[in-house]
């Protein structure tokens, strides 16, 4: 976790590696297939982007949504196609994250270290908590570890290790708060 941005969001040495990390680690709900836990955890990684680029451009939720929608599902990765991403469950969490920030956030600032205001949180941290917080919340279909998982590895390939245990620490707390 970093005190202050640089302004530019920091970059996985691969985004193709980090999505062939994830969905070899079997951590979606068994009753997806490959195909869609596949097409989840794209979502879950664009999610992500589009937070951190809403953030930093002050770019409006519908307007990213139709971006993401209309050009990058359909673009490439690091100059091959970009793999199918579950675009519903990105919608719906873009949107989601947005409408309920303001319970989103608290959740998030209770598990801070204590001092630490969110706005001193890297901005790509801050969107993959943002996004985390959702699901352990609204989305109790999907399976806590199955989220920590996903974000917790989000984390590591932007970041490394101290993050991505930052990451855990958080949503593992966040979850005891809001699965009880």
């Amino acid at each position: 976790m970093s005190e202050h941005d640089s302004g530019a969001a920091p970059q996985p040495t691969s985004l193709k590696a980090v999505i062939e990390h994830l969905n070899a680690k079997e951590t979606e709900t068994r009753s997806l297939s490959n195909k869609d836990k596949r097409a989840r955890t794209v979502a879950r990684l664009v999610l992500v982007q589009a937070l951190y680029q809403m953030e930093i451009t002050g770019t409006g939720v519908e307007t990213v949504v139709k971006e993401f929608t209309d050009f990058r599902f359909d673009g490439d990765l690091e100059g091959e196609p970009m793999a199918a991403a579950d675009e519903a469950f990105f919608a719906e969490g873009a949107r989601a994250i947005v409408k309920e920030q303001g319970i989103i956030d608290p959740l998030i600032i209770n598990r801070l270290a204590s001092g630490w205001r969110i706005e001193r949180l890297d901005t790509t941290v801050r969107a993959i908590l943002r996004a985390g917080t959702w699901e352990l919340k609204y989305r109790k279909d999907i399976g806590l570890e199955v989220i920590i998982n996903e974000y917790v590895e989000i984390a590591r390939a932007f970041f490394g290790e101290t993050e991505a245990r930052f990451v855990n620490g958080a949503l593992d707390g966040i979850a005891a708060d809001v699965r009880k």
